[in-house]
This record gives structure tokens, sequence and C-alpha cells, in this order.
């Protein structure tokens, strides 16, 4: 009886030891910055994508051959991983973008439409600071450490878009805090088509020419294509892929550019988690976001905390549109209006105010609209042209059953 009275006390002390020990792994900066976060990332990626694939499959059961001699299911299996490479590097833009919109609205309860126009500015004074870079000599831009290079012109594009976020907002919208909702909302769409005149007005001015090129040309780093090789001998677990494919290997191609997408939005994300909820300030804006007016009796500067929270919310979209630019090679002074509307799509969809809605939001919309591409253009009567038509109505359906999207509680109004 003693013994098992001695055995019993051991299991529970090595119990309580074993639960305090993952309590303090749980409660770790490494844990709640670092591990969670990560995870969270790679399971929304790999959750979309499985559904993604079932439905294409699914489709491919339905329509087997949508055109002559195009077997569905195995164009679907040849195009898979470029389907999900592409839709994670696109979602990653989508999501940076969406986090500046659902930043100021948990804030203010605010729409801020000329976020897209952030982007856009980003991804001209990207182009400006590379293509300046490249004037100064032949050969200047390769000789550069492409990793410098890329931070270079990331912190550019994040710090001209932070300033002129903050300066919107001091100009444009905190005359009209108190003023009805409608008022602020106008203002942006005003100061959204003002800051697109004024970038052409530079374009015209400066290069005669509103489409911007990027010269990643005079960087061989970028135009490097890592791929994988899987066969079976190397990837028996995926054997049925093969026979889906009809092939004995896949090659698996990632554009360099692609990858400092996903690279970048990764860290990005990672900091912004760790500044708003880990920092004083992060905590002051989450204060300031619960509600203003007691924050503001405790000490906390308001005003300060706003003007913090569109500083972030520009950064990220320009940090967003340098990526994009470089990515996509030419931008122009109206390259903010779909990307803008896809990303405010996402933070909507995703939960508008939730931080971790708009990354999901984001990631979802882009995956939805590479497979979307993949797919339609094998159906005649439809194409990759009405891939905007299905990815709203993929929207439409989630608020129709979840009005507050797919991460977004209701929070009542207050009177």
């Amino acid at each position: 009886m003693a013994t098992d009275t001695t055995s019993t006390s051991l299991e529970s002390a090595a119990q309580g030891v074993s639960v305090t020990g993952w309590e303090a792994f749980k409660n770790s900066w490494f844990y709640k910055f670092t591990l969670f976060p990560l995870g969270q990332i790679f399971g929304f990626i790999l959750g979309v994508s499985v559904i993604l694939t079932v439905l294409a499959l699914l489709l491919a059961v339905v329509f087997p051959e949508p055109r002559e001699n195009i077997n569905l299911t195995q164009q679907i299996a040849r195009q898979l991983p470029d389907m999900i490479i592409g839709g994670v590097s696109i979602g990653f833009v989508y999501a940076m973008i969406a986090l500046g919109y659902t930043l100021v609205y948990g804030v203010l309860k605010f729409i801020n439409f000329a976020h897209s126009e952030f982007f856009m500015v980003g991804s001209v004074v990207g182009f400006e600071v590379m293509q300046r870079i490249g004037a100064a000599g032949e050969g200047v831009l390769e000789a550069w450490n492409p990793i410098l290079l890329i931070v270079a012109l990331v912190l550019s594009g994040m710090v001209i878009s932070g300033t002129l976020a903050v300066i919107v907002e001091r100009v444009a919208y905190r005359p009209l805090r108190g003023a009805p909702r409608l008022v602020p909302l106008i203002s942006a769409i005003g100061v959204s088509f003002l800051l697109i005149d004024v970038v052409r007005g530079f374009a015209a001015i400066t290069r005669n020419d509103f489409n911007l090129t990027y010269p990643v040309s005079q960087v061989s780093f970028f135009q490097q294509r890592p791929e994988i090789t899987l066969t079976p001998e190397n990837a028996p677990l995926l054997q049925f892929w093969f026979t889906a494919a009809n092939r004995d290997e896949i090659d698996i191609g990632l554009r360099m550019t692609s990858l400092i997408i996903i690279v970048a939005a990764i860290l990005m994300l990672l900091i912004l988690n760790w500044f708003v909820n880990g920092t004083k300030q992060g905590r002051g804006i989450r204060a300031v976001s619960q509600d203003m007016a007691t924050a503001g009796l405790m000490g906390i500067n308001a005003n300060l905390m706003i003007s913090l929270t569109f500083f972030l919310g520009g950064a990220f979209g320009g940090a967003a549109g340098v990526l994009y630019g470089l990515n996509v090679g030419t931008v122009t002074p109206f390259v903010g209006f779909i990307p803008g509307l896809t990303a405010f799509t996402a933070a909507v969809l995703g939960g508008i105010g939730n931080m971790t809605g708009a990354l999901l939001g984001g990631l979802a919309l882009g995956l939805i609209e590479t497979f979307l591409n993949g797919i339609l253009v094998y159906f005649p009567a439809f194409g990759q042209r009405y891939t905007p038509v299905f990815t709203f109505s993929v929207l439409i359906l989630v608020l129709l059953f979840r009005p507050s999207g797919l991460l977004g509680a209701k929070v009542d109004e207050k009177v």
C-alpha cells in the first residue's frame, strides 16, 4: 500500500512538473512570438491547399475532359506545385495589405480606402530606388549584395508609405474623427484619387511614362529558379501524385522573387505580431482599440497610438508594394486598385479588425485565385477572366453563413 501511495505521489509530481514545464514553454517568448504564429501560417497554407485540391479533383471527376484531349485530373496534378507556390506568394502580398485595413479598422472602426495607394506608392518608391541605384553605372546593381538590396528597397517603401499614411491621417482623417462615419469614408476616397494623380504627375514629369519597370533583369540573383525533381524513388509516399499526373517525375520550380516574397512576408508578420502583442506600444494600440476614452484616462496618448497604427499599416502596404513590384516587374500609378480591393476582401473574409483573420483571408484568396487561374483556362465558356467572379462569390457565400468573417467575433456597438 505504501509502495502504491509512493508510486502515485511520484506520478502526480511528474505530471505536475510536466504541466508546469509545458505551461512555461507556452508562455515563453519563443513560443508566443515565433513558434505559434509560424504554426498558424503553415497550418493555414496546408489547410486551404488541401481543401482547394480536393475541390479541384472533385471538379475533375464531374468534368473529366473539359476540352478534347485534355485530362483535367492530369493537368491539376501537374500544375499543383506551381498553383500552391504562386498562391502563397500573392496571398502573402494580399495579407500584408489587408493588415493595414484591419489595423486601422480595429482602432478607429473606419475603412481607409486610401490604403491601396500606400501600396502603390511603396511599389513606385521601390522602382525609383532600384532604378537610381542602377543608373549609377553599369553593373552596380549586380555588385550589390542581393539581400542588402532587398532590405534597402523594402525599408525605403516602408518608410515613405508609412510616413505618408501618418500625414494623411493627420490632415484628412483626424479633423473628421467626430463626424458621421460616411464623411471620413468620402475623404478616404478623395485622398485615394489625389495620391493616384500626384504619382501620375510625378511619373509623367520624371519618366514621361506610366509603366515603371523594375530593372530586375540586371540582377542575376532575381533570375534564378531553384528546382526540385520528385521521383517515386525519392518520394515514395507521393506515388498517387505521379499516377494522377501520368509522369515518372515532377519538377517543382520556384521563382526567386516568389521565394523573396514568402520569406520577407513571414519575417515581417512575425515582427508585427511581436510588436502588437509583446511591446508597450503594442499594448497601447490594443488599449485604444478597446476603449479610446478609457485609454486616455490611463495616460495613453490616443493620438500617438493612432498615428503609430497608421504608420504600421502604411509601412506594411509599402513593403507589399515593393515585393509585388519585384515579382510582377512593372507597376503603374493605378496598380493599387485591384490588389487593394482584393486585400480589403481578404480582411472582410477573415474578419475585419482581426489580424489573424487578415492573414488567413489573404492566403485563402491568393490560393483561390491561382487555383482558378490554373483550372478555368481549360473551360472554353469561362477562362481566367471569370476568376474574380468566382473569388468574390466565395466571399459572398462565407458572409451569408458567417457575417463577421471566418475568424471575426460579433462585437456589440457602444451607444
